[in-house]
């Protein structure tokens, strides 16, 4: 296993350090055993761990998490909620009509899930369910959200509503976007502390956690054992649920590619936001190819994100992954366009974290092909809050070897998902790529058209 490199207490995102997330756990010591070892203390390996508790409560379950749960992609996202309704068009390609639409109403649920933990007192996540904004600020990105709008009405399923610039203006404050749709059970969450929240309801569910416990080996067999610094856990079923790191495993590598994601938090501003009439809890995307996201937070700060197409060779994620080279710099001008009026407010924090992506911009479970007792959950794409949930239960139904629509859905095995280019075809690719998709975004968000040659180039992501 290749142990990830954990981000410096500066460098950790706005969401960890507004609230002083850390481990409360102590590391793997000496020898121990359990029935299910899961790899990975971020949404995915909670709620895997939740899933099996719920159907088989004396089952014993330890998770290793490298650094703290939640310090992954699971506390630096940009605390975006929204069901796979966005995804129903991808999604009905790879896995049928009817699988499509469980999964889609899955997530749907997941979020009411999430708001009944918050109004039972059992997790405060800040949950606020004010929509999910998917608009367009160039004539390039009009209509990027048609085919899932299309599909969504087709099937019965009325779950957007489109917009126009005044309601947009209306909902977020700026006009740099003027047309798009909305979802309105869906919003913003504060990440991180879902996260820790997750990790308080794991252990009082029983589920054993050990922090600060990087997995450095793993020896398959009937009982498998994992080693760390400082012990080993011997387990009769291994879930490998940490995001992008899990590229590194020989037989994954083909099919995933880790990309970089960057984001910025401002000082507060609530006066200026409350003057331009950004006053809810909305998410709001913008339909760039290398996606901007962004968010007002309860006390004001502006949360704005930016898929930047970040990467490295042979996917090796070290530290540029934790912070970005630019300090923010492109995030900033992208703010100050969106946002002009905050030209003068402060960013006080900037960081990155790597996403695990697949060809199809969807996850992937299943078991490695010679180890049917060691599963993997992987391929989030950037999008798990909602998700997440629905991964636990189709890994729960595997772990337990359920036969139901959990563990038999479309999503569950790697052999029908596109390989990648091997390296070193796929880094140099990417990079040429990368500048393209940039220069393609700059120019169509002030309304010109790209030259050939970078559209054509831009096309060739994946």
């Amino acid at each position: 296993m290749r142990p990830p490199v954990v981000a410096a207490q500066g460098d950790r995102s706005f969401w960890l350090q507004s609230i002083g997330a850390d481990a409360v756990t102590p590391p793997l010591q000496g020898t121990q055993a359990c029935d299910v070892a899961i790899v990975g203390g971020g949404y995915a390996g909670l709620w895997t761990a939740l899933r099996i508790k719920e159907q088989a409560p004396d089952a014993r379950i330890t998770i290793l998490e490298a650094d703290f749960c939640g310090s992954g992609a699971s506390g630096r996202n940009g605390g975006q909620v929204h069901s796979w309704f966005a995804e129903i068009d991808m999604l009905r390609d790879l896995v049928g009509k009817d699988d499509a639409l469980m999964l889609c109403r899955a997530t749907a649920d997941a979020i009411e899930e999430l708001k009944s933990l918050q109004d039972n007192g059992i997790i405060d996540m800040d949950l606020r369910l004010d929509g999910w904004l998917w608009t367009a600020s160039s004539t390039a990105q009009e209509g990027a959200w048609s085919k899932a709008y299309d599909l969504c009405r087709s099937l019965g399923e009325e779950h957007f509503r489109k917009l126009d610039s005044a309601d947009i203006l209306q909902r977020t404050g700026s006009s740099a976007s003027y047309t798009g749709i909305i979802e309105d059970r869906a919003g913003t969450v504060q990440p991180a502390k879902l996260a820790v929240g997750l990790r308080q309801l794991a252990l009082s569910k029983g589920v054993v956690i050990h922090e600060r416990s990087p997995v450095l080996e793993i020896t398959p067999g009937q009982t498998a054992r994992l080693r760390t610094a400082q012990g080993t856990l011997s387990a009769n079923k291994v879930v490998l649920a940490a995001n992008a790191w899990l590229s590194a495993i020989p037989e994954l590598h083909p099919y995933l590619y880790v990309v970089s994601s960057q984001v910025i938090a401002t000082a507060p501003a609530a006066d200026i936001l409350n003057e331009i009439g950004w006053v809810g809890g909305a998410s709001i995307c913008d339909a760039q190819q290398h996606v901007l996201y962004y968010q007002r937070t309860p006390s004001g700060q502006v949360i704005f994100g930016r898929g930047t197409g970040g990467i490295s060779y042979r996917d090796r994620i070290d530290s540029s992954f934790n912070r970005s080279g630019d300090n923010g710099l492109d995030n900033i001008r992208e703010l100050h366009r969106v946002y002009p009026q905050l030209k003068n407010i402060p960013v006080h924090y900037d960081w990155s974290g790597p996403i695990d992506c697949t060809a199809e911009h969807l996850p992937v479970f299943g078991h490695l092909r010679n180890e049917p007792n060691i599963f993997y959950a992987v391929g989030f794409n950037g999008t798990g809050i909602a998700q997440a949930p629905v991964a636990g239960r189709i890994m729960a139904s595997l772990v337990l070897a359920k036969d139901d629509r959990w563990s038999r859905c479309g999503l569950v095995g790697i052999e029908r998902r596109t390989k990648l280019p091997p390296e070193p075809l796929r880094y140099v690719g990417a990079k040429i790529v990368r500048r393209a998709i940039r220069r393609k975004n700059d120019a169509e968000i002030i309304n010109r058209k790209p030259d050939f040659i970078t559209r054509f180039l831009a096309s060739l992501a994946p």
